[in-house]
Order: C-alpha cells, then structure tokens, then sequence
C-alpha cells in the first residue's frame, strides 16, 4: 500500500471526528505524540519508539486530510527527486 492510499483510507474513517475536533486539538495531540516518542527515544526502547511513531505518523495524516494535503507527491519531490541535505544545519564529520 503506498501512501496516498493509506492517507485516503485514514481520511474516510477518521476525518469526521477530525473535523469536529478541529485543527488546533489534532495539533495538541501530535505535539503530546511526539513527546512520548521523544521519551521512548531516550530509553531506547524499541517496541515504544515503534508504537510511537505510528501514532506521530497517524496524526500527521491527520492534519494532512485535515487540511487537504497530499503528502505524497510532495515528500518524493522533496526528498527523493530532491535533495535538501544541503540545507541543514549540521555538525561536519570530523577524523580525531
């Protein structure tokens, strides 16, 4: 199953609920998501860091439907037909 097809299915059974919720409660909820990923993270903790990224992938499509995003698309131009790497801000390998 590729994306879009996991996001269309996700939106057909949760967009209504989504929508009375509204954006700002999705939002909260990704941000309480993200932090019990952030804690199984620092415990290494491989079952949870699993259940966890799920549930942050879960409310991302949220707010994608939400909003009437398709991630898709987007995410293959972004990151595989392009290459952003070259933007980040990040610590040269250094040889000691």
């Amino acid at each position: 199953m590729n994306l879009k097809k996991l996001q269309d299915i996700l939106k057909e059974k949760y967009y209504e609920v989504d929508a009375k919720s509204g954006p700002l409660f999705l939002l909260a909820v990704l941000f309480e998501e993200i932090g019990e990923l952030a804690e199984a993270v620092r415990k290494g903790e491989k079952k949870d860091i699993e259940e966890e990224l799920v549930d942050v992938l879960f409310m991302l499509l949220s707010i994608a439907n939400l909003f009437d995003v398709e991630l898709e698309n987007r995410l293959i131009e972004k990151y595989i037909k392009g290459d952003p790497r070259s933007r980040w801000d990040l610590p040269e390998n250094k040889s000691e």
